[in-house]
């Protein structure tokens, strides 16, 4: 091979690998840039809390009866009974979820609602159902 069309080979191997590699570095500067940049914002919003409760439903009642989260967390809940079925009902944020007996349910909501919320049992099956209450609270952020 003589020279010139050992460089012009070489040539055409970096203009392939730019090729390849461009889609992969243009995205790279651009966030580089966008980092740099001056009075730019980032237009994500940041992750929200996730705050993680357990409810026990036991002889008509929630322990704890009382949760504090902050407007915009993603809260876990898992409700637990120790003996018969219930249920748990949260109007404003229309969920409703059954708990077997002796058994749990997990769910997650968004709390994007400010204020205190009651949470309940909506079954029927038995009086002490309708006294089975307590409160959740959202804080604006």
């Amino acid at each position: 091979m003589t020279s010139t069309h050992r460089h012009t080979w070489q040539g055409r191997i970096w203009a392939g690998a730019l090729l390849l590699a461009g889609p992969v570095v243009a995205p790279l500067a651009h966030s580089a840039d966008a980092l740099e940049t001056p009075g730019l914002v980032d237009t994500q919003d940041q992750a929200p809390n996730r705050p993680v409760f357990t409810l026990i439903a036991k002889d008509f009642r929630y322990t704890p009866d009382r949760l504090e989260v902050t407007q915009d967390d993603l809260v876990r809940l898992t409700i637990r009974s120790e003996d018969i079925a219930y249920s748990f009902a949260i109007d404003e944020y229309r969920i409703v979820r059954r708990v077997p007996p002796c058994g749990s349910t997990t769910f997650e909501f968004r709390a994007d609602r400010v204020g205190t919320f009651r949470f309940y049992s909506n079954l029927i099956s038995e009086p002490g159902h309708a006294e089975m209450q307590g409160q959740i609270r959202v804080r604006p952020k």
